[in-house]
């Protein structure tokens, strides 16, 4: 609760980082006590002023202005024949992951006018486990990758998936680590998805 002391008041003011962070926090457990502890004796005085810096609209702007801005996770299905996906953010690229070793729904005619995203696919791939192990190993190191970044205040990070079409492989293993990320209901981090090949085929 310092922050929300005479100590901090003067952070606040200095514009100190580290008191800035901490202003969310602090709002966030007034707001718990004001709702679920009875103290042992009143102290009406303590709890207006407890009332009055949850209402505050300069700390509610303090603690918007704290928190950090969204990771980005961009990722991307293509095709190796065309090259790799441009880096937008002027990163470097990120990871690219070849998924051209992996079983390819491609070669069999029930599948050749499906993506990596219809149902029958999506079944013939999850049932290889040669995919199973790829995907596993490359959400491992995406998951890695996006705790640092978080923690280092990163704001973007690629990752491509390519095949030999952009049409399978590379769409259903982009697609699955998007779900994956998704599914983790991480703070501060927002997943966009292009499937490069079929963006075009559809323009």
């Amino acid at each position: 609760m310092q922050a929300m002391g005479a100590y901090g008041f003067r952070g606040f003011y200095e514009r100190k980082e580290h008191f800035l962070q901490s202003v969310p926090y602090a709002l966030k457990n007034l707001r718990w006590l004001l709702h679920n502890v009875e103290l042992p004796i009143a102290l009406p005085s303590l709890m207006e002023a407890f009332k009055s810096m949850v209402a505050s609209e300069k700390l509610q702007g303090l603690a918007a202005a704290s928190q950090p801005e969204k990771l980005t996770v961009r990722i991307f299905s293509f095709s190796f024949h065309r090259g790799l996906p441009q880096d937008e953010a002027g990163n470097g690229g990120g990871f690219v992951f070849d998924g051209r070793s992996l079983p390819n729904p491609g070669r069999e005619e029930r599948f050749k006018t499906l993506t990596g995203k219809d149902a029958p696919v999506i079944d013939y791939l999850n049932q290889q486990e040669s995919v199973r192990q790829f995907l596993a190993s490359a959400m491992s190191l995406v998951d890695a990758s996006v705790s640092a970044y978080q923690r280092r205040g990163f704001k973007h990070l690629m990752v491509s998936f390519g095949c030999t079409g952009g049409q399978h492989r590379s769409v259903y293993l982009a697609e699955q680590l998007a779900e994956h990320l998704r599914g983790q209901s991480k703070d501060g981090v927002e997943v966009v998805v292009r499937h490069r090949e079929q963006e075009q085929l559809n323009q």
